[in-house]
């Protein structure tokens, strides 16, 4: 667990030429972070994206959140979970996760398989996958997108951990007692420095509006005792409520401390701007900046 740490940030950085890109990273590794997560969709590669921001740090850990596995076979996504582990000095966890079905089909051109077969089925190849080079000194851990109880089995059978994204406290601790003890459970959670109720609900529908429209997502919300009524229209204040933990230091340290009772290792902030621009807030990293406690 002591790769991940305590806090994490999660955060597109595909809005920032790569030299900007390496210097965020730099203060978030000043700022007492132990890991950064990068998503991956229609933006940039984020393998070659960390061993990038991984040769401009020496301390910051890097995760996939998620790596997408139908963009790439198995024997490549070992390739790279052992490279990019190499480059970095074992400064790397391995996200992957099935996406979404539009993703695959739509945008990919791929058929989108039963997410829990899919996924096993890729773990198995992945062990049996050929690699002839240097290996990094310890193996690199593999955790799994994971949200609901089948997904989180295989998470606590074949890998690491979990790392389940849009979720809620009530989420970590259904999923701890699924996972177990010993298992790594990171969870997303969204924060946005903002006291303005009206203002700050605005943000946090806007970045959850992608979200709250896709099956994977909505399912998981109703496991969680959400309905329609939560996700039609402007989405309930009940719903972002729960997502989004928004208002002062105080509110967000509370929502943060909430997942680590549930039950969860490492809790990665994505740091939403006020401003509703692509671009982390680094006014609430800098505050909630693990270096400044």
């Amino acid at each position: 667990m002591s790769l991940l740490g305590r806090l994490g940030v999660w955060t597109w950085l595909d809005t920032m030429p790569a030299a900007q890109a390496a210097a965020f990273a730099k203060r978030v590794e000043a700022w007492g972070y132990s890991a950064l997560w990068l998503p991956e969709a229609v933006g940039r590669e984020p393998f070659a994206t960390i061993a990038y921001l991984g040769a401009h740090t020496s301390r910051l850990t890097y995760a996939t959140g998620i790596a997408n596995i139908y963009a790439r076979d198995a024997m490549t996504m070992n390739a790279l979970r052992l490279t990019v582990g190499e480059m970095t000095g074992g400064r790397f966890v391995l996200g992957i996760g099935v996406s979404h079905g539009h993703l695959v089909t739509n945008v990919r051109g791929h058929e989108y398989g039963k997410p829990v077969t899919t996924m096993r089925n890729y773990l198995d190849a992945m062990g049996k996958a050929l690699y002839m080079a240097a290996k990094p000194a310890e193996d690199v851990p593999i955790v799994l997108a994971a949200l609901r109880p089948k997904m989180l089995a295989l998470a606590a059978e074949r890998c690491a951990g979990a790392h389940p994204y849009f979720v809620t406290p009530e989420h970590t601790a259904r999923a701890r007692e699924i996972l177990g003890k010993g298992k790594i459970l990171a969870p997303e959670q969204k924060v946005l420095l903002c006291t303005d109720a009206a203002k700050a609900r605005g943000v946090a529908r806007a970045a959850m509006k992608i979200y709250v429209g896709l099956p994977n997502y909505q399912n998981n919300l109703k496991w969680l005792g959400y309905g329609d009524a939560d996700f039609g229209g402007g989405i309930s204040d009940r719903l972002v409520d729960a997502i989004v933990a928004w208002g002062d230091e105080t509110a967000i340290r509370k929502r943060i401390q909430a997942h680590y009772d549930a039950g969860a290792d490492h809790v990665c902030i994505q740091p939403l701007h006020p401003d509703g621009l692509p671009l982390p807030d680094e006014k609430v990293l800098e505050l909630l900046a693990p270096a400044n406690s």
